[in-house]
Order: C-alpha cells, then sequence, then structure tokens
C-alpha cells in the first residue's frame, strides 16, 4: 500500500486515525499504531513482515544484551552483542538486496555462468535496517538507553509513516515520544495539511513530470533523441525524484504530528543549493546524517583520514541505494565533487556568491540524476552522447515539447523554492490569521479531489524510492 492510492486516503487512514482517536491511555494507542503498522506492511507482501519482526526482536535483545554488559562492566560481552546485531542487520541487506549483484559480478570475473536465487526485495529493508542497527550502536556507545519494552521498540520499527520511504529515524528521536505525546486536534489538522502538500507534490508534479521523463529517457531510441528533448527529459527526472521523495518525506511528517509524533525535516530547498556539499546538506537530510555520525566520524572525518573517510562514505552511499554499478557510479561522482569543494574550491566558494556557486551546483546535480537513472550502462553512455549533441541540438518535436510543458516546468521550479511556503506564512500571520482553518480546510480538500481525480485518470503511480 503507498500513502498516494486511494485505498488508503479513503479506508485505512480514515480508520486508522479514527481508531488512534478513541484509544484512550498511550499504551492503548500504540498497540492501534502498531497493529495497523504491521498490517500496512503486510498489505502487498505479507511474507516479509516475518523478516521485519526478525529484525526488530533480534536488535531488541541484543540491545538488551548490550545494555546488561555495560552494566556489569563487561565490554567484551557488549561489544560481541554489537557485533551479532550489525552482522544479522548487514547479512539480510547482503542476501535480499546483494545477492544477485555479487553472483553476477563474480560470474563475469571469474567467467562462470552463476545461478541467480532472484529474490524479491523486500520494501523497505533498507530503511528499518539502519534504523535498528542505530539503535544498538547507539546503545553501545551508551548515547541512548535500553527500551526495556519490547511492543514499544516495535513500535519504533514499524511505526508506518516512515516504514517503507524515510525518513531513517533515530531511537533518541523517539525515545522519549513513545510513551510522551499527546493526540490534539490541533496536531491532526497541522498534519493533515503538511500530508495534502506532500500528496499533491507526489500525485499532481511527480506522477506528471516522471510519464514525461520515462517517454523521452527510457521509452525514446537514443540514437535520434536530440540534445534539447534530452536536456528536458532528464530536467523532467530531476523534478520526478524530488517532488516524489520529499512528497513522501511531507507526508510521512504529516502523518507523524497526526498521531503526535514529531519527526524532523529531510529535505530544505535542495535544488537551491550554493554548493554540491551544501546541496547534501539539504537532501535526504536523515541518511546523509547516519552516514556521517556511523561511517564518515567514526573512519575519522576531518581529523584524519579525511581523503578515506569520504570514499568510503560515499562509495557506500551510492551502494545502499541499489545493487547495480550506476549507484556506485553515482556515488563517487559525488566522492569527486566534495573532495573537489573541500581540497581545492574551499578557498573560493565562499567569496563566490549563492547565485554564482549554484550555477555550476544544479547542473552538478542534474548530470548526477543521469548516473543515478540508468543502470544500463552502455544506455547511460548513449544518453550522454544525446545530452552534448551527438544527434544534433533539435528535432522535429522540441519546439512544441518545450512550449507545451513549459507551465509544467515552471510550476516545478516555484514549488522548489522557498516562495510557497513563506507566502503560506504570510498568510497565515499576517494577511488572514483569523481564516486560517478554513484556508486549510480549502487547500487540503482541493489537494485531494485533485489528487483524487489524478489517482483515478493514471495508472502511472510509482514511489521510487520503495526499491531502495
Amino acid at each position: 500500500m503507498v500513502f498516494s492510492s486511494l485505498p488508503f486516503l479513503y479506508v485505512f487512514l480514515p480508520v486508522c486515525v479514527l481508531l488512534y482517536a478513541l484509544a484512550r491511555s498511550i499504551g492503548q494507542k500504540n498497540a492501534v499504531l502498531t497493529g495497523l503498522s504491521l498490517l500496512f506492511y503486510a498489505w502487498g507482501e505479507p511474507v516479509w513482515v516475518v523478516l521485519l519482526l526478525f529484525s526488530a526482536t533480534l536488535d531488541f535483545f541484543c540491545g538488551q544484551a548490550i545494555g546488561r554488559a555495560r552494566k556489569n562492566g563487561s565490554h567484551r560481552a557488549a561489544k560481541a552483542a554489537l557485533i551479532v546485531s550489525l552482522t544479522a542487520n548487514l547479512s539480510l541487506l547482503a542476501v535480499f538486496k546483494y545477492l544477485d549483484f555479487f553472483l553476477e559480478n563474480a560470474g563475469l570475473l571469474f567467467r562462470f555462468v552463476p545461478s541467480l536465487p532472484g529474490i524479491a526485495l523486500p520494501i523497505g529493508i533498507s530503511f528499518y535496517t539502519f534504523q535498528t542497527m542505530s539503535y544498538t550502536i547507539d546503545v553501545y556507545k551508551g548515547q541512548v538507553g535500553v527500551q526495556r519494552s519490547y511492543p514499544d521498540f516495535l513500535l519504533f520499527v514499524s511505526l508506518f509513516p516512515q516504514l517503507i520511504a524515510g525518513p531513517i529515524l533515530r531511537y533518541s528521536e523517539l525515545e522519549h515520544q513513545l510513551r510522551n505525546r499527546a493526540f490534539t486536534w490541533e496536531n491532526c489538522a497541522a498534519g493533515v495539511t503538511r500530508f495534502a502538500c506532500g500528496l499533491g507534490k507526489k500525485v499532481l508534479l511527480a506522477n506528471t513530470a516522471g510519464e514525461i521523463a520515462k517517454t523521452l529517457l527510457s521509452d525514446s531510441p537514443l540514437d535520434i533523441l536530440p540534445a534539447a528533448d534530452a536536456w528536458f527529459g532528464i530536467l523532467m527526472y530531476t523534478a520526478q525524484i524530488y517532488f516524489d521523495f520529499s512528497g513522501y518525506s511531507d507526508m510521512a511528517i504529516g502523518l507523524g504530528r497526526v498521531f503526535g509524533f514529531k519527526y524532523g525535516e529531510n529535505f530544505r530547498y535542495p535544488y537551491f543549493a550554493a554548493s554540491v556539499t551544501d546541496f547534501w546538506r539539504r537532501w535526504h537530510i536523515s541518511l546523509g546524517s547516519f552516514f556521517r555520525d556511523y561511517v564518515y566520524i567514526p573512519l575519522g572525518g576531518n581529523r584524519k583520514r579525511v581523503f578515506l573517510s569520504l570514499f568510503m562514505t560515499w562509495f557506500l552511499t551510492g551502494m545502499w541505494h541499489g545493487a547495480s554499478w550506476n549507484f556506485i557510479l553515482w556515488g563517487l561522482y559525488y566522492f569527486v565533487w566534495l573532495a573537489i569543494e573541500r581540497f581545492v574550491l574551499k578557498r573560493f566558494l565562499p567569496g563566490a556568491g549563492r547565485v554564482a556557486s549554484a550555477v555550476y551546483t544544479f547542473p552538478a546535480v542534474v548530470i548526477g540524476w543521469v548516473l543515478f537513472y540508468f543502470t544500463d550502462i552502455n544506455r547511460m553512455a548513449s544518453f550522454f552522447g544525446c545530452l552534448f549533441g551527438q544527434n544534433g541540438a533539435v528535432g522535429a518535436q522540441t519546439a512544441s515539447l518545450w512550449i507545451g510543458r513549459l507551465p509544467l516546468l515552471l510550476l516545478c521550479i516555484v514549488a522548489a523554492c522557498p516562495l510557497p511556503k513563506a507566502f503560506a506564512e504570510w498568510v497565515r500571520k499576517t494577511a488572514l490569521p483569523k481564516a486560517q482553518p478554513v484556508l486549510a480546510l480549502c487547500y487540503n480538500s482541493a489537494v485531494l479531489l485533485l489528487c483524487t481525480v489524478s489517482l483515478a485518470a493514471q495508472s502511472y503511480n510509482p514511489f521510487l524510492y520503495f526499491r531502495f
């Protein structure tokens, strides 16, 4: 089940909110959320709930073991429990996400034909394994307390708003909220508005841009695709992936608020970043902070072995996104950019100004999305040829393509910048403060109506980050 589906919008979510509101104690509310979260996850592939429960149960008891060992002063036992947790979680990723990739490349290297098991990728496995690993690591480091309640820990792992596509939550962020939060209709209304904002991004912008991107990047023969059409296609994918993922994050944050949880922001207008380094402070913030705290800093970070720490962090970031060489190339592409900025451009960037810096940042990000999009390396190389004019600058459809879709492109630019939020804040605080409830109701109703009509009419409704 996905958030941008009619069964979720008109059946699952209303029932969930109603049952949650009727539950009296925090224990009852947690039980409602846990049960519905497991149902939500099991909607498509019920068998993978077993994997989720295994991961949660293993890390719960590993956390308990680490806590006991620390209390008894046994560093070796605590380390052993941590190793069990990390080994189990990384093994799950290795088997379910990377096994075919490893076998296929081993076959190419050693010249044999491997038998690929073709195991289906469980939805959200990269997110919830990182989430549970961060818990055992933080318990080992003494940064959070041991969770004594298995039901509460299971809720932390399975909470459906962010279960299958993030944000990646740390236990420290939810530790207090698991037992200390309030359900209020004010929070519920604010959460619904944030959810509506994300739903509009996903259905009205990401899906529309994505269909155009698919037509130009996947369905078009690249041997005749002119440069202008190729650039328009990758710009549409640039819009799609942002509105798809930031829209999902908005919906997750909004749903969390409905149930009394406060999640951190996952995107801060990344396409208006002043540098590539700044872009990665704004894009998928929860993943970036995970790799910073659990890979980059432990390897030495800014203190020592900076180059190696940067390389390993971005190699693993690429690998995390998928079992394909294009994702590794994408990660290493950003390693090169970040190394250049750190070691070469750092003396020039502060004085260049935001506009001058953004002039090179946005094109660098767009080129990066080419690496991200094409899993077929040969097709990727052909597309780069299209971008740089191997088939000519324009084709028969170029003018009508750009003119006909220009309003969508402009709408995407405006929606990706801070102006809509600033305008909404001005209306809320200055222009019409007393009319805020009515305006929110009108906005939410209009978005829901438009998205309902769109979902009923279209078949193209992917969530890009489900495959990660």
